[in-house]
Order: structure tokens, then C-alpha cells, then sequence
């Protein structure tokens, strides 16, 4: 029964399979006629939109990577030609020429046939020049001028002298650095609310420039309350801590100045023995009053060490210049606020475009690893300088310096000067950390003349060098020890041009001679004469000094200060082997205040005093005419260089004949402010001073032993006759310790090519000499009205 139903259940099932078989035969057919349709189909389509692309390729491009502008586009290999996709391309490379600061980039695509009918598409770039910044808008500003705000930015706007700077250029990364000085600007001067809403960039092609237009909220200007230190570390007594806070009750908000309050007392604490310290600042506003109660809460922090520190991205600098900056090392305790200053450090280096700090776990809950990503970039200069000053003259200088030297962050500079009245050469080298310690170690040396024939008849050439160690004391506080070796070689020109010595050595043809063969006096001092005090230091002079500077700066801005204080003081020991022997101390010091926006008050004095002494011990001996003061604008603007202090009236040149003093002092008070009318970006400023000071006490020799017919007075030569047709063997010096004063105006130019100063003074008291019988008055001051300095590098 099984065997008779199984043949008939087969029967029906061969004829499925034999069905399905056709099914599927039918199918392949249909599949490969529709293969067969295809290709043509795909002809047909491809035709419709346009040949196939083979490749996309950039030309031209060189500063913008090509792997970015590729990123962008949308048109691709192996796809059909679309023109409208080509023409957003091109505008999409625009953008980026835009961004990158060259607006006027230009972009040309062109399609290439292929023989195999598919096409290249190539876009042609001519990338142009730097576009500039046409105009800097800020909007919502109302307490700060925009004005003041453009001057806090590193970008200038385009100007008549957009051709000798570079800071005009639209550069995205100098723009963002901007706002954060802005945004550092307002916390700076008590605006604890500021933010900035917006920044925009357009590219106006009618301008042929950029519009930068800056929204802020400002907000309120705030003043600080309460000042208060909240320890919840037993062992930290909180008001032995007020010392170090840099910000006190009634003055204006400063988040610097918090910072710095933030980082000291962090200092502190952790030197008390608590690694784990934790310094947070807490402010309290109150808008009804405009205060901020501050507080500093002291407290231990999370107990994380530093597993690891990464130095990343330093191609040429070397890593123990980067760790070095660093006051935490691998194994230490983490602490923000030493990570934060070591960022700063770096930053202020100049050795890197970048520097950013970043942190991720280490191998335990208690480990972190920082990480240090840097860009290396250029810090080698080579310059070419050129200037003129009344004083000098012309003068050029050609330099090369490398503040990264070796990727060691040393400082090495050579420069040569060229010029009228002075020229020499000059090395210098710094070691910022001397012995792996936070000390500045250098040596320089030096060869420099200088013809001092315009102002005292005499010449001079120094030849040494020094050795410094800086150490700094605290933030604001410097102490340099220095050691110094030259040798100076003063010379008295004598020949027909400059006659200076032809009462000592007569020149042919120039001197005329008496009867018994002595120069005439009358004549060789008529054309010219240095003094028998000049004469008598001739020739090398070797001296060996010990000194230390004491250096003390708070001043907001090294390059154009507008609050803040700045002293130095020097003390000079002379006598460790050598010629010269003399204790010296010098001081000057400069109080800068805004009194209103952009208008800057500075007050400042400065004195000297130098005491000999010598080889038969006796203080006050004699001193050498090369180490006294010798003053001019310097301490009082209105006079010429060596224009103040004794000189020698015993020659017919006594105005020429400065032989200096061994005390000085002297202030002045000053007020800079904008010029009306002009953009502040041109660095133009005026300036009314008036100044007062002066130089006396002579303390060389007045008596030299030269032969002749002196007569003199018996109490010892205080006055010095002689026969006028005798060689001279004395001196009488107009010693006066009367105030010079003067008052006048300057303009002062910040310019691309450098500094430049013009003065104009008016003398109001001077020393006006002594009456002589015939009515003429000698040893008199030497004014000068007008001053110039200035100088460019490019």
C-alpha cells in the first residue's frame, strides 16, 4: 500500500520542480535582457547630465593646505559634471580664502576632455595678497570708547600707513586673541558682568576690505566691598594671608588682580606644607551699590597627583624648556592654579603660536596625566635699523637675534652700529635658567666709539664686556648682580678739521707760535681747545666693577604704560684691580597715571652721586673726568647733551669744555594725551612736560704739572690767572649747583618704523656764566630748543 501511494506522490512533486525550474529560467532571461538594457539606459542618463568625472584637482594654491580645500568640495570623482555644483564650489573655496584673510582670492574652474569622454575638473586659485581691515565696529559699548577698545587689539584698521605694518591683515586667530583682550580689558577695570554678544566678519568687496563689527554688554563698573579670607585648614591662620592679596576694599574690581591674589596665597599655603590646597575665589555682587564683597576660601582640594606630564607638537623646542616653566612636576600634588601660570609662561615665551593645557585620567581614581600641546614657530629676527637724534646724529644698526637658540630658550643677539658721531659692535647672550634655576644668566660684550667733539673736545672708544645674574625676588621684584671689565681710550683730536690739542702740540700751518716757539695761547684757543682736564685723562683707562640693580615694575604695559610704578637702582663698586676707583649709586623712578581716558600723567625722578677714592685711601679723592656724570636733556629737556654742570672758563672754548659733576637730581612732571581728530591707530600723541634738575660738584684735578707762569691764588688755585702767552698748567671750573628748569611740548609717534620723539623746550632758569670785564660772560649753559630722536627697523 506504502509502495502504491509513494510513485503518485512523486509525480506531482517533479512537475513542481520542473515548473520552478522554468520560473527561474524565465527569471535569468528577463535579468540578463535587462542587463543588456542597462548600460544603454545608463548612456542615455549620463548623456543627459553631462560626461563622468575622472579627477578634481587644485592649482595654485599655497597658503591654504589643499587637503582642506579638497574637504570642502562637493563635486567628486566618478560623477556626472554639474555646474551648478562646480559654481557653489568655487564659492565655497572663496569662503575659505575669506576666512584666512584673503578676500580678494580669485577662483577660475575649467572642464578638461578627456579622450575616453570623461573630463577633468581643475580650479584655478590666484591667491592674491592679505586682505586688510577697512573698519572695527563695536556696538553696546557706552563706558568704553571704541577708540580705546581698537588700541586694546592686536588688528589695526587700514590706514595711509597700512604699507610699513602688517597688523592691518585679517587674521581669524589674531581676531580671536583680540576679543580675549577685550574681554580681559573690561574684567581688568571693575566690569564684572561684561560678555561679548557677538563678532561679526564681512568682506566688503566695494571697500576692497573687511568690516569687523564687535557686539559687548558691558554692564556696571564695580568697586570692591568686603575683602575676606575664609581658611577652613586648621593650621592656616587667615589673616597672616592679607599680605599676599593683591586687591584691597574701595579700590576698583580687577580679575588680574584676583589672579594674582589666587596664585600668591596659593603659594603660600603650599610652602606651609599643604601640598592639596585649594584656593577658590567667591564674589558676591551687589548691583544696588555696584560692589563685589570678594572672599578667598581655603581649603583642601581633591588628593590627585600628576602621573604624567606630556609635552606634545615641539618640533624645534626642547622639552625641559617647556617643563621647566612648569613649578609642578611628575609625582607632585595637581594644582590648577600652578597649571594656569605655567600656561601663561608659555604663552609669553614667544617661542609658540599655541600652547594649550589639557588633562585626562591616569592609571588610578587619584592620578591625572596633563598633557601640553604646542606649535613651534619662528623666533629668529634679522633687522635692519635706522635713526637720527640730535645727540648722535644718523645712525644704522644691522642685528640678528634668536630668542630660542638651539630650541634651549636661550637669547643670543649680534648687532653692529653704523653711524655720524658713533659706531661700534656688540654680543649679548641669556641663559633664562641658569643651573636649572629661575635665574637670568648673561654676558655681554662690547666695542663702541663715540665723538663727543660736538659737545666736549675729546673722543672715546670702550672695549669689555659683563657678566649678570638676575634673580627674581617676586613677581614685580628684581635683584641683577653684575660684574663688569672694559677699557676705555680717550683721544683729543688735533689736526686741521678739529684742532683740540694744538696748544699742547702745535699743528703746522694752524698754530700760530710765539717768538721764544710756545703756541700762542690766544690762538690756539681761538679755533678750538679741550681743557687741561680733559688732557690730562688721555690715553686707556682699565676699569673693574662690581654693581647690583634693583628692579621694581608694576607697570600694565612694558610698551606704552598707562598705570603702574617703575624703579631702579644701581650701586657701582670700582677698584678690584683696574684704574678707576669709586663708589657710584644711581636711581630713577616713573609713576604712570591715567587721569582720564587716554590721557596719562607721569612723574618722575632720578638722581646720582659718585665718591672717589684712592690708591693712598682718603675718601673724595680725585676721579678720573671719564667717571663723572655728565647731563643733558636727559634731566633737563631745553639743554644740549653735556649742556649742564661745571666747566672749565679758564679757555676761550669754556661752552665746549663740560668736565662733569659727581651729583645730580632732578624730576619732572608729564602729560600725554591723543591728538584731536586723528585715528588713534596711528600711534600719534602730544605731550606738555615741564622738568627741573641739576649737576654739580666736580671732583678732578684743577692743577697739572705742565711748566709756565701760573699765578695763583694762596689758598691753593681756587681761582687761575696765567700769562696768556704762556703754556697753561691750571684749570678754574664754574661750579654751580643752580636748579636748572624749562617747559615745553612734544609730539611722540608709535610708528610701524619705530619710536620717534620731537621736543621743543623753553630753558627758565640756567646758569648764565661769568661776567667778564668786557661785558661777555663765560662757562655759561648750553641750550637746546629743539630735540628729535627716532628710529625704524624693517
Amino acid at each position: 500500500m506504502m509502495s502504491t501511494t509513494t510513485p503518485r506522490r512523486k509525480k506531482p512533486a517533479a512537475t513542481a520542480v520542473i515548473a520552478m525550474s522554468a520560473l527561474m529560467a524565465g527569471l535569468t532571461v528577463a535579468d540578463s535582457a535587462l542587463a543588456q538594457r542597462a548600460p544603454q539606459t545608463s548612456r542615455r542618463a549620463s548623456a543627459a547630465q553631462g560626461p563622468l568625472i575622472n579627477r578634481v584637482a587644485i592649482e595654485g594654491n599655497s597658503k591654504v593646505d589643499k587637503a582642506i580645500l579638497e574637504g570642502e568640495l562637493q563635486v567628486r570623482a566618478r560623477t556626472p559634471v554639474n555646474q551648478a555644483a562646480i559654481d557653489a564650489d568655487v564659492q565655497r573655496i572663496l569662503e575659505i580664502y575669506r576666512r584666512t584673510g584673503r578676500g580678494l582670492a580669485q577662483v577660475t574652474p575649467r572642464i578638461v576632455d578627456l579622450p575616453n569622454g570623461r573630463v577633468d575638473v581643475v580650479y584655478t586659485i590666484v591667491e592674491g595678497e592679505k586682505t586688510g581691515v577697512k573698519e572695527i565696529r563695536f556696538v553696546g559699548n557706552n563706558e568704553i570708547s571704541a577708540g580705546r577698545l581698537r588700541g586694546v587689539m592686536q588688528t589695526t584698521e587700514t590706514n595711509i600707513l597700512s604699507f610699513l605694518k602688517s597688523s592691518d591683515v585679517y587674521d581669524p586667530d589674531r581676531l580671536a586673541n583680540d576679543l580675549e583682550l577685550i574681554r580681559r580689558y573690561y574684567l581688568k577695570n571693575g566690569y564684572a558682568d561684561f560678555r561679548i554678544v557677538s563678532s561679526d566678519v564681512t568682506f566688503d568687496a566695494n571697500a576692497g576690505g573687511y568690516i569687523v563689527t564687535i557686539a559687548v554688554e558691558e554692564g556696571p563698573q564695580y568697586r570692591v566691598g568686603s575683602v575676606s579670607i575664609d581658611s577652613r585648614i586648621p593650621t592656616v591662620n587667615a589673616e597672616a594671608l592679607r599680605s599676599d592679596l593683591a586687591i584691597s576694599s574701595g579700590s576698583v574690581y580687577n580679575a588680574d588682580a584676583v589672579e594674582k591674589s589666587v596664585q600668591a596665597v596659593s603659594r603660600t599655603v603650599a610652602r606651609q606644607g599643604n601640598p592639596f590646597v585649594q584656593v577658590r575665589p567667591v564674589g558676591t555682587r551687589d548691583p544696588s551699590t555696584r560692589t563685589v564683597n570678594l572672599g578667598y576660601v581655603v581649603e583642601e582640594g581633591p588628593r590627585i597627583y600628576i602621573e604624567r606630564i606630556n609635552i606634545r607638537g615641539n618640533t624645534r623646542t626642547r622639552d625641559y624648556v617647556i617643563r621647566r616653566e612648569f613649578d609642578l612636576g611628575e609625582g607632585d600634588a595637581y594644582n590648577q592654579v600652578f597649571i594656569d601660570r605655567a600656561e601663561r609662561r608659555l604663552n609669553n615665551l614667544g617661542y609658540f603660536k599655541r600652547v594649550r593645557i589639557s588633562n585626562e585620567p591616569g592609571s588610578s581614581a587619584d592620578r591625572v596625566v596633563v598633557n601640553v600641546d604646542v606649535e613651534d614657530q619662528s623666533t629668529g629676527a634679522f633687522s635692519i635699523s635706522g635713526g637720527y637724534s640730535t645727540a648722535d646724529g644718523f645712525i644704522g644698526e644691522v642685528s640678528v637675534s634668536e630668542s630660542n637658540f638651539l630650541g634651549r630658550g636661550q637669547f643670543v643677539r649680534l648687532a653692529g652700529q653704523l653711524g655720524q658721531r658713533a659706531h661700534g659692535i656688540d654680543f649679548s647672550f641669556t641663559e633664562p635658567y641658569f643651573l636649572g634655576y629661575r635665574m637670568a644668566a648673561g654676558i655681554d660684550l662690547f666695542s663702541k666709539f663715540s665723538d663727543q667733539t660736538k659737545y666736549s673736545r675729546y673722543e672715546n672708544r670702550m672695549t669689555g664686556g659683563q657678566l649678570r645674574l638676575g634673580l627674581p625676588m617676586t613677581e614685580e621684584f628684581t635683584l641683577t648682580l653684575r660684574y663688569s671689565l672694559y677699557q676705555q681710550e680717550l683721544t683729543i683730536p688735533n689736526d686741521e678739521d678739529k684742532p683740540y690739542n694744538d696748544c699742547s702740540i702745535p699743528i703746522q700751518g694752524v698754530t700760530v707760535i710765539n717768538p721764544d716757539g710756545t703756541p700762542n695761547r690766544a690762538s690756539c684757543q681761538g679755533n678750538g681747545e679741550a681743557s687741561l682736564a680733559i688732557k690730562e685723562s688721555q690715553g686707556e683707562t682699565l676699569t673693574s666693577l662690581a654693581g647690583l640693580t634693583f628692579n621694581y615694575n608694576t607697570l600694565d604695559s612694558t610698551r606704552d604704560p598707562r598705570n603702574g610704578f617703575y624703579a631702579e637702582v644701581k650701586t657701582d663698586f670700582a677698584g678690584l684691580g683696574g684704574d678707576s676707583h669709586y663708589f657710584r649709586a644711581t636711581g630713577d623712578a616713573r609713576y604712570y597715571y591715567e587721569v582720564l581716558e587716554d590721557v596719562v600723567g607721569i612723574a618722575r625722578v632720578q638722581g646720582g652721586h659718585i665718591i672717589g677714592f684712592g690708591d693712598n685711601g682718603g675718601e673724595g679723592a680725585d676721579l678720573r673726568i671719564i667717571d663723572h656724570f655728565f647731563m643733558g636733556p636727559s634731566l633737563v629737556r631745553g639743554f644740549a647733551t653735556n649742556g649742564l654742570g661745571p666747566r672749565d672758563i679758564s679757555t676761550l672754548d669754556s661752552s665746549a669744555n663740560a668736565i662733569g659733576g659727581t651729583t645730580y637730581f632732578g624730576g619732572s612732571l608729564e602729560v600725554q594725551f591723543p591728538i584731536f581728530g586723528l585715528p588713534r591707530d596711528l600711534g600719534l600723541k602730544g605731550a606738555v612736560f615741564a622738568d627741573a634738575g641739576t649737576l654739580f660738584g666736580y671732583e678732578g684735578p684743577t692743577q697739572f704739572n705742565v711748566g709756565g707762569g701760573s699765578i695763583l691764588d694762596p689758598d691753593g688755585g681756587a681761582t687761575c690767572t696765567q700769562d696768556p702767552t704762556r703754556p697753561q698748567d691750571c684749570i678754574r671750573v664754574l661750579d654751580s649747583d643752580k636748579i636748572r628748569s624749562s617747559v615745553g611740548a612734544s609730539i611722540l609717534w608709535s610708528s610701524p618704523l619705530g619710536p620717534i620723539r620731537f621736543d621743543y623746550a623753553v630753558a627758565l632758569t640756567k646758569e648764565e656764566g661769568v661776567l667778564q670785564a668786557d661785558g661777555t660772560r663765560i662757562g655759561a649753559d648750553r641750550t637746546q630748543a629743539f630735540r628729535f630722536s627716532g628710529g625704524t627697523r624693517f
